[in-house]
């Protein structure tokens, strides 16, 4: 030790107080006998010292490490030429060392940036230069990007460079730069964010080729002609100057008059022929006929008897030879005139016998008149029945039904153009026997039941190319869409399980270039296919499936759940111009941002990948979530389906409660059954299909419980069941599902089961109440009243919607907007104005002012804007707020008179209601026949 000098292991480095928190230098020296501090020239007070001590096992040299604490205030009362330092002196016996100097600064960081970038509008292909100045700071602030809220990587983009002493480089501005940008500053102190750049990237219009020059505007003389071209090539986007220059060009031209003919001298009579006949010619070249000049007038050959009509042929004159030939010729005038007379007499015959065809075939069923002709596309409906009588005790004839429209917005079926007269299956809702109703709706209603109902349709007037096959839970039957006149009422089967033999709820349906609309039928499922999305002379077989086996879209770490059906529509060939309109329903509540959805997409090796978040901006999909479904604007064919992270226990998902009862065989047990199911349609209609199956009973209208990923369990009790007439097992009041079971419920229904014991068989009524609530969150109250069937023919069935003939529409009659109007409004906003955003106020005024970036890329925004507002309204069957949209853009733009008059000639043409104001009976036939 004595001829070794004192070598430091670990010296001081460099430190930032942050806030009022000390911070701690360190030195360990070996051979070191002491270790003291040096600060600013001052030596520190031994107390001030922590020591440690040890031997080196390896040398057997003694190794000492010392601390001290630097406070805040230690550092701002030193006042020196330097920042505040510290350094190590080590002693030996053999002299001293000393180590580097230590630094010790505050850390902070300032509000305010020394530059902020700046919006800029930018054309395509140009470079984007973002300039940032991070405020003061130490240590130095590091400067990161964001673009609406992500993070901006150079590494991800070689187009992107953010190295530029903190700017922000865009070597070639693409559409799909435009957006939001952030610079954001952070050391060990603080974060700070500079206000929010917008920048947009713009692209000025190009003129397409000319066309070919027009035929001369007359037909003879010195006229006009001209060839047009259009700008769209690109056409102006995000605000992008118009082209400049002419659209039209004209020039002389020179069309030769044309040349009636004449007819040139006749030939010498040629020699007299064995018939005693002569002939001569003449030819149309005195002047012949040109350039569309009329030919001459008159017969070019000319005969004559050159005997005076003395010429004697077969021993008879030849004049009285062709006289037979001449009455042979009216005797086939009057057979034809006969044949004729003969046709008009069957053909009234035949009207006739149609006639008194119908006349008889109206003696049969019920009118069924479809007054959704007028209105066209999907309407809700909705059954009600009046209570009567007590309010506690309710006669079976009068029980609760199924109230689709309150629950579910989405379409359900088609309206059916045609007259039917109809007697429903046994069904699962309210009875009202023996009862023929005329009903005007867009659903085929009938009330009435019978052991030999049958079923009378007459066939459509309208062809669709397939017909639908509804296979529910293993239950219910198979009604095609053609091909069946006579068909008798489904009759209920057993179904063991829900979650077995499950097969895919299925429908399709042939679209050309008009387009049309796909719909699987009670499930909250539609497929919206634009006017010119299929090229024209070309027609594609569409099909929509829901696929009910267990999902594997969720990811591996159990976070996710399943929010929407998983939906498949294709075929995966299908080629297509601009983008469908794809609604799902979805259980999640969508009122807070406690969600984190996403839509994923099965890949081709059944594996799932992620297309986009609901909120997030993107070019590839337009996603637009509504309170109970989520309408998608996609390009690729393929399944589909949402699913759903919660952040906060504050999320909730909706839960569709039902209640079903029905006499056990031995007529004294009473078995009510409760229900809890995701709340979308196609998981409500399973239990249908199971319950149809039971012989069950609705016994009070399905009602919505919100449930909230609070990890808190689901009950479900009885109560308030009379005592003197009914009894329940001790225990078996009160069922519980765990948080577990509900909140990853979207494969299998959950159900619990109440058996009730009467004490007399005269005990015919019931009433009870049934509590679902989740503990520490909402409860729902289900109220039964019901009377007890005592055999099977007092059980009365009651009705439900009958199942869907028409699936699919084309054409015209598939859309709330005709075509025209359409096209007019098109025309309209895409052209820029003085401005070059009047798509972008179109979309801010219909509420679909989200993502517009996905729309600049379209090649016509304000069509697939229009698509997706047809999703979302194909309910609702006027046009009223589309009009006031297009008169407010009327008003907005009140200093732009060119667009003013055509908006309000185009919000003046809108149907509204069953009518439309100012609109040509042509127009209105061409779109609403």
């Amino acid at each position: 030790m004595s001829g070794t000098l004192p070598h430091f292991l670990q010296e001081p480095d460099d430190a930032y107080i942050v806030k009022s928190n000390p911070i701690k230098l360190r030195c360990r020296a070996r051979p070191a006998l002491q270790i003291f501090f040096k600060c600013n020239g001052e030596w520190v007070h031994q107390n001030q010292h922590t020591s440690l001590e040890h031997t080196d096992l390896g040398t057997g040299l003694k190794i000492r490490e010392v601390t001290i604490n630097v406070s805040r205030q230690q550092v701002e009362d030193f006042h020196g030429p330097e920042d505040y330092w510290c350094l190590c002196v080590a002693w030996s016996h053999l002299g001293t060392s000393k180590s580097r100097k230590a630094t010790v600064r505050i850390a902070y960081l300032r509000k305010n940036f020394e530059q902020e970038p700046q919006g800029m509008e930018v054309p395509i292909n140009g470079m984007i230069v973002l300039h940032c100045r991070p405020p003061e700071g130490v240590p130095a602030a590091e400067v990161e990007w964001l673009k609406n809220e992500e993070l901006v990587s150079s590494l991800e983009d070689i187009n992107i460079d953010t190295r530029a002493d903190h700017n922000l480089i865009i070597n070639e501005a693409r559409l799909s730069d435009s957006g939001n940008y952030t610079c954001l500053a952070s050391n060990i102190v603080a974060r700070r964010r500079s206000a929010t750049a917008t920048v947009i990237v713009f692209v000025n219009g190009g003129w397409s080729s000319w066309t070919d020059w027009s035929e001369c505007n007359v037909r003879c003389g010195r006229g006009v002609q001209k060839r047009t071209r259009t700008c769209t090539n690109p056409a102006p986007l995000n605000g992008g100057a118009f082209c400049e220059g002419m659209s039209v060009q004209k020039s002389t031209c020179n069309s030769p008059c044309p040349v009636d003919g004449g007819w040139a001298e006749w030939t010498l009579w040629s020699v007299c022929s064995s018939e005693c006949e002569r002939q001569r010619t003449r030819e149309c070249t005195d002047p012949e006929p040109k350039h569309g000049g009329r030919l001459c007038d008159g017969a070019a050959l000319d005969t004559d008897n050159c005997t005076g009509d003395l010429c004697i042929q077969d021993r008879k004159l030849l004049h009285d030879v062709k006289v037979p030939q001449a009455d042979m010729e009216s005797t086939n005038d009057v057979a034809l005139y006969s044949g004729l007379a003969a046709g008009v007499v069957t053909v009234v015959v035949l009207v006739i016998a149609v006639m008194l065809y119908r006349r008889s075939q109206s003696e049969y069923g019920v009118d069924v008149i479809d007054s959704s002709a007028l209105t066209g596309g999907f309407q809700s409906f909705s059954f009600k029945s009046a209570r009567q009588g007590n309010p506690l005790l309710m006669n079976s004839s009068m029980q609760p039904d199924l109230t689709m429209s309150r629950t579910y917005t989405s379409p359900i079926c088609f309206p059916d153009s045609m007259e039917k007269e109809l007697i429903p299956e046994p069904a699962l809702f309210d009875p009202l026997p023996d009862l023929k109703v005329k009903v005007h709706s867009s659903f085929m209603v009938s009330l009435g039941v019978s052991e030999r109902a049958e079923y009378h349709a007459k066939a459509p007037s309208q062809t669709f190319p397939r017909g639908v096959v509804q296979e529910i839970g293993g239950g219910g039957g198979t009604l095609g869409g053609r091909g069946k006149n006579q068909l008798t009422p489904v009759q209920p089967t057993l179904v063991s399980s829900m979650t077995t033999g499950k097969r895919p709820l299925r429908t399709s349906g042939v679209f050309g270039h008009g387009g049309g609309r796909l719909v699987v039928p009670n499930a909250g499922v539609s497929l919206l296919v634009p006017h010119g999305a299929i090229e024209e002379d070309t027609t594609w077989e569409l099909y929509m499936s829901i696929t009910q086996q267990v999902s594997s879209a969720l990811s591996d770490e159990g976070q996710e759940i399943l929010l929407s059906p998983e939906v498949t529509y294709g075929p995966p060939g299908l080629t297509l111009s601009c983008p469908v309109a794809l609604t799902i329903a979805h259980c999640a509540d969508v009122s807070s941002e406690d969600w984190n959805i996403k839509l994923k997409r099965q890949t081709q090796d059944n594996n799932w990948e992620e297309v986009m978040t609901v909120e997030e901006e993107s070019t590839n999909c337009y996603c637009l979530l509504d309170t109970q479904c989520c309408h998608l604007l996609v390009e690729r064919p393929g399944c589909y389906a949402l699913v759903g992270e919660a952040l906060t226990q504050a999320a909730g998902k909706r839960l569709r409660l039902a209640v079903f009862g029905n006499m056990e065989p031995n007529f004294l047990n009473y078995s009510i059954r409760v229900y809890c199911v995701d709340d979308m349609p196609h998981a409500f209609q399973e239990v249908v299909s199971v319950e149809r199956g039971r012989g069950g009973r609705l016994l009070e209208e399905p009602k919505t419980l919100l449930f909230r990923a609070n990890s808190f369990s689901l009950q479900v009790s009885i109560q308030d069941i009379p005592q003197f007439l009914w009894s329940i097992k001790p225990f078996t009041t009160c069922q519980e599902f765990s948080f577990s079971q509900v909140w990853c419920s979207s494969q299998s229904p959950l159900q619990c089961a109440f058996s009730l014991e009467r004490y007399s068989p005269a005990a015919n009524q019931l009433s009870c109440k049934i509590s679902v609530r989740q503990v520490k969150g909402h409860e729902q109250i289900l109220q039964v009243y019901t009377t007890v069937a005592e055999s099977e023919k007092d059980t009365v069935p009651f009705f439900t919607q009958s199942d869907c003939t028409i699936t699919s529409q084309t054409g015209s009659r598939a859309f709330r907007i005709p075509l025209s109007i359409r096209q007019r409004i098109c025309a309209t906003f895409d052209t820029a104005n003085a401005k070059g955003k009047d798509w972008q106020l179109l979309a801010q005024k219909l509420h679909i002012d989200r993502n517009l970036g996905y729309f600049a890329c379209q090649t016509s925004p304000s069509a697939v804007i229009l698509s997706l507002w047809e999703a979302q309204h194909q309910e609702r069957g006027d046009l009223d707020s589309l009009a006031s949209a297009l008169e407010e853009i009327g008003k907005v733009q009140s200093k732009h008179s060119t667009s003013v008059d055509t908006l309000d000639r185009i919000s003046k043409t809108i149907p509204s209601g069953d009518s439309t104001i100012n609109c040509s009976s042509e127009e209105l036939d061409a779109n609403h026949t």
